[in-house]
């Protein structure tokens, strides 16, 4: 069995000549034939060269791997009960799903408090992160979770302006952040700004703790979708010129003759801006997120990517060692923009098994005594069976699930069907609720009567985003109540049965058939 599609994909828009008949190993045809005009991989690289590498078209995708990891969260069943309830009274008249608490409050000094135990992570610098800020910005507002603003934002932004090497004003930074402050309800949720190396080197934090009142700050080791730093396309030969100057590595140079030429002529029509990798050491980063308290930070994250597990031990250690308020553990295989295609396939810890020894580590310092950070899953999420799974495989740790590409979808469809309701071009399966917002968002009447004449102001991609959280709220809430479990509080282990023996020897959760064992013979007998 093949766990990854080799040689064709949606991702990179190749495909096989002999679709029914394919080589295990390479993905190629059986047969390769000699005039050939390279549909495949290969036949592609081999007039297209490195753009064949990253998920296609540009700008207006999120892109996920195709592998077929051995184990994923399928491979888990929630377990449900008749007997009792926790968080609320055993009585039939109240232990209802509405009732199902899902607030949640995390940091330090559980300070940040949230209507719904999500975050989205960060999303960048990349031209769909941007064009879709407003509706994940805003929907995560009134929804009362975390957005987090992604790595190079004020790098990137062209009207930056920067002083000695420090960044001092970005208007696009100023803009993410107000967007969010500006629809902030009754102090939940709340904005977080990540940084890389290029972010540290100009500033980043300093600047939106000082001016922009930015109380998060998050530092960024990597994600799940890739091993090296960030990466977008540029379109624009100046805008590369530009990002050169400012120290970033752009590929291929902007400056030499021969490539402005080759641009000029349309031979190749986007340049490569890459982020650097960075090198953690635990003294400096533990002296990292001191300055960042100095500075103002009244709360410090780390996120962590799908690297091999003694780099999974070193963030535990680290996150403990320096008081971090939310470790973020990244599976591989998701990216909500443009991440290398077939590194998002073949490289990194996948979920289940990363998750696992997460648990495994954070159980090893916890019986030492150590501080234990509050924690959240990340690594293709998207609805209330998949996060009950990973609240109750990381219990009683895991205080948040971190999702991207679910909302940023959701935001893009609400933003669409906008757009669509404006050129009066609705599609038939959505014309069919109605033809105007009002009928269409099934949360719009009760966004009407919360916001007034506001409501006139919500862009559809926060309706989308906000229609979407409801959709996972009451869901979750339905699995929860028939698990007994009327808060998050009181997830644990036991909530789930893995359903493979190797699921289970993987994630120390019980098999199936052994759930409940003694408990089981203890009535029998």
């Amino acid at each position: 069995m093949s766990f990854t599609k080799i040689n064709a994909t949606a991702s990179t828009l190749t495909k096989n000549r002999t679709e029914g008949s394919i080589v295990p190993i390479s993905g190629m045809c059986v047969t390769c034939v000699d005039g050939c005009i390279g549909m495949c991989e290969i036949g592609k690289s081999a007039y297209r060269g490195v753009e064949t590498i990253y998920p296609q078209p540009f700008g207006i995708i999120s892109s996920a791997s195709e592998k077929n990891y051995p184990v994923d969260l399928s491979h888990f069943t929630i377990l449900g009960s008749c007997v009792g309830a926790h968080g609320i009274a055993a009585d039939p008249d109240k232990a209802i799903f509405t009732n199902v608490n899902l607030e949640q409050s995390i940091g330090h000094d559980k300070g940040i408090k949230l209507k719904l135990p999500f975050v989205i992570p960060g999303l960048g610098s990349t031209a769909i992160a941007k064009n879709n800020w407003e509706g994940l910005a805003i929907g995560a507002a009134i929804s009362g979770m975390i957005v987090t603003i992604g790595e190079n934002i004020c790098g990137m932004d062209p009207k930056s302006e920067m002083k000695n090497g420090r960044i001092f004003r970005s208007p696009e930074m100023e803009k993410r952040v107000n967007l969010f402050k500006n629809w902030q309800q009754d102090g939940y949720g709340t904005i977080v700004v990540q940084t890389n190396v290029e972010d540290t080197r100009i500033g980043v934090h300093e600047y939106v703790i000082e001016k922009l009142g930015v109380q998060v700050a998050e530092l960024k080791w990597g994600q799940g979708a890739k091993d090296i730093g960030g990466e977008v396309k540029i379109k624009d030969l100046k805008h590369a010129q530009m990002l050169k100057d400012r120290g970033y590595i752009v590929l291929p140079d902007p400056y030499d003759p021969d490539i402005i030429k080759a641009f000029e002529q349309r031979i190749f029509h986007e340049f490569e801006r890459h982020s650097r990798i960075g090198m953690v050491e635990m003294e400096s980063f533990i002296k990292r997120a001191e300055e960042l308290r100095k500075a103002g930070a009244k709360y410090v994250f780390l996120k962590t990517g799908a690297y091999r597990p003694r780099d999974l031990a070193l963030a535990v250690k680290c996150a403990s060692e320096a008081k971090i308020d939310l470790l973020t553990v990244d599976g591989a295989g998701g990216g909500t923009a443009m991440s290398p295609w077939r590194m998002m396939c073949e490289w990194g810890v996948p979920g289940v098994e990363l998750w696992s020894l997460l648990y495994q580590y954070l159980e090893k310092m916890n019986k030492k005594g150590k501080h234990i950070p509050d924690v959240a899953l990340a690594g293709g999420f998207i609805l209330e069976d998949q996060i009950f799974k990973g609240f109750a495989l990381g219990a009683p740790y895991v205080k948040l699930i971190g999702m991207a590409r679910g909302p940023l979808a959701a935001a893009m469809v609400g933003k669409n069907i906008g757009k669509r309701i404006e050129e009066e071009s609705i599609p038939v399966y959505v014309e069919r609720f109605g033809n105007s917002i009002e009928e269409i968002f099934i949360t719009a009447p009760e966004l009407k009567r919360k916001y007034g004449e506001d409501f006139e102001k919500l862009p559809p991609g926060a309706i989308g985003l906000y229609t979407y959280m409801k959709r996972i709220e009451q869901g979750l809430k339905q699995l929860m109540c028939g698990s007994r479990k009327f808060a998050l509080k009181y997830f644990t282990r036991d909530d789930i049965a893995a359903l493979t023996q190797e699921a289970a020897n993987i994630s120390g959760i019980p098999y199936i058939m052994d759930a409940d064992r003694e408990e089981a013979e203890k009535l029998l007998n």
